[in-house]
C-alpha cells in the first residue's frame, strides 16, 4: 500500500512538474518580440541595431534570422555581419570564428574578399597585438602571433582578389605588420645581446633578415649580426655583416664611429 501511495505521489508531482516547465516554454515563446517576423523583417531589425551600435542586439537578430531562415537570401549575408558585429563589439576571436565559418562554409561566395579583410583587421587591431607595438610594453612580453595571423589573412586576400577594392588598404597594412614583425625580432635578438646570449642573437637577427628583407629593422638588425659576430670572434662572418650593412645603409648612424682606431661596433651602445 505504501508503495503504490508512493508512486502515486511521484506520478502527481511529475504531472505537475511539467505542466509547469510547458507554462514557462510557453511564457518564454510567448514573449518572443521577434515570433512571426519574416526573413526581411529580423534582417532589417538586425541591420538597424548594427547601426545604432547595439552590437549585441544585432547579432541576436542575425543568428534568429539564421535559424530561421537558413536557406533564405539574408541568411548569408547575416553571417557576415555577425563577424562584422562581433568585431565592432571588440570580439576579435568571435569575429575570426564567425569569419572562418563563413569561409569554410562560402569558399566562393561574392563577398569573401571582404570576409578576408575583417580576419586581416581583427587581428590587426588585437590589443595583445598590433595596437600593443606602439605602446610601452616591452614587445618581448607579447606575442606576435596576432601580428603574423593578420598579414597572412590580407596576403591570402591580396594574392586571391588583386581587384578587390580592399586590396589597396591590405597591401598598406600589410607593410606596417612587416616592419612591425620584423621590428619584433630585432628587439627580441637585441635583448640577447645585451644579455651576452650572442648565439640567440645571431639566430634572431638573421630570421628577421631573411623573412622581411625589406624592413627598415633591418639595418639595426645587421648592426646586432656585427656585435654578435664580434663578441664570438667570427671575423669573417663579423666582416661580411657590415659590407652589407654599409651597401645598404651607407649613412647609419650606427657607422658614426668608423675609421678611428677602435671599431665602431666596439663603441656603439643603445
Amino acid at each position: 500500500m505504501k508503495h503504490s501511495l508512493s508512486a502515486i505521489l511521484s506520478a502527481i508531482l511529475a504531472l505537475l512538474l511539467g505542466v509547469a516547465l510547458g507554462a514557462c516554454s510557453w511564457m518564454q515563446s510567448d514573449s518572443d518580440e521577434t515570433k512571426g517576423w519574416s526573413a526581411a523583417k529580423l534582417y532589417s531589425e538586425a541591420k538597424s541595431s548594427l547601426v545604432d551600435r547595439n552590437y549585441e542586439q544585432a547579432i541576436k537578430y542575425y543568428q534568429k534570422l539564421e535559424a530561421r531562415y537558413p536557406y533564405g537570401r539574408f541568411a548569408q549575408q547575416a553571417q557576415i555581419e555577425i563577424a562584422y558585429a562581433h568585431y565592432k563589439d571588440n570580439e576579435p576571436a568571435l569575429s575570426l570564428a564567425a569569419a572562418d565559418r563563413f569561409i569554410k562554409l562560402h569558399p566562393n561566395h561574392p563577398n569573401v574578399d571582404y570576409v578576408y579583410y575583417l580576419k586581416g583587421l581583427a587581428n590587426f587591431n588585437d590589443d595583445l597585438g598590433i595596437v600593443g607595438y606602439i605602446g610601452n610594453q616591452d614587445m618581448t612580453e607579447r606575442d606576435p602571433k596576432a601580428a603574423a595571423d593578420a598579414f597572412d589573412a590580407f596576403k591570402e586576400l591580396v594574392s586571391r582578389f588583386p581587384d578587390s577594392k580592399y586590396t589597396p588598404d591590405a597591401i598598406a597594412r600589410m607593410k606596417y605588420l612587416v616592419n612591425a614583425l620584423a621590428a619584433h625580432e630585432v628587439h627580441v635578438a637585441r635583448y640577447y645581446l645585451k644579455r651576452g646570449a650572442h648565439v640567440a642573437a645571431v639566430s634572431r637577427a638573421q630570421y628577421a633578415l631573411k623573412t622581411y628583407p625589406q624592413a627598415p629593422a633591418n639595418e639595426e638588425g645587421l648592426v646586432i649580426l656585427v656585435k654578435a659576430y664580434d663578441a664570438l670572434g667570427m671575423k669573417d662572418l663579423r666582416d661580411d655583416a657590415e659590407r652589407v650593412l654599409l651597401k645598404n645603409f651607407p649613412n647609419s648612424p650606427y657607422l658614426k664611429g668608423r675609421g678611428r682606431d677602435t671599431a665602431w661596433w666596439q663603441i656603439w651602445n643603445w
